[in-house]
């Protein structure tokens, strides 16, 4: 596994566009807690370390992982964000209700991707234990909410790039 070999959350910070004006979503699962606390934490920080105000920073939590898409789509119909951040964690269970759950948001967070026309950023760990889904969230392969703030800078400085 790749991830075995490095941090994942490593970025250079003089590649990113300017995001100073940038406004952003971040929606957090309540579920699994200790762990979308840390990537909610990283998210935020990584934001505010590259240039975002506390005041273009929305953060919204809901219960699961299985209602982010929607947490998602209310801040898009209801704020005037660049982006929105999915933030959560479904560990694999003894049961299919994981399989359910992770192709439910991910193919929900693609469909709002497309009719919405906004970077809507897959932030969900998607592990087989709690120790990967901390060593995901701040632990020896980084923090995943690091990764979804960087790509959300990242599509958000595309878009302003091509409307130009």
């Amino acid at each position: 596994m790749a991830s075995n070999l490095k941090n994942l959350s490593e970025y250079n910070q003089n590649t990113l566009p300017k995001a100073d004006n940038m406004k952003f979503g971040i929606v957090v699962s309540e579920w699994n807690a200790e762990v979308t606390d840390a990537l909610a934490e990283g998210a935020y920080q990584s934001l505010l370390d590259n240039g975002v105000s506390k005041e273009n920073i929305i953060v919204k939590r809901v219960p699961g992982s299985f209602e982010l898409v929607l947490g998602a789509q209310l801040l898009l119909e209801n704020t005037e964000v660049d982006s929105v951040l999915c933030l959560g964690c479904v560990i694999q269970g003894e049961t299919r209700h994981f399989d359910f759950i992770c192709d439910a948001v991910s193919n929900g967070i693609m469909k709002l991707n497309m009719e919405y026309n906004c970077p809507v950023i897959f932030g969900l760990l998607t592990t087989n234990t709690l120790e990967q889904a901390k060593e995901r969230s701040g632990g020896k392969h980084g923090n995943k909410g690091i990764e979804a703030a960087i790509t959300a800078i990242k599509m958000v400085g595309l878009i302003n790039d091509l409307e130009k």
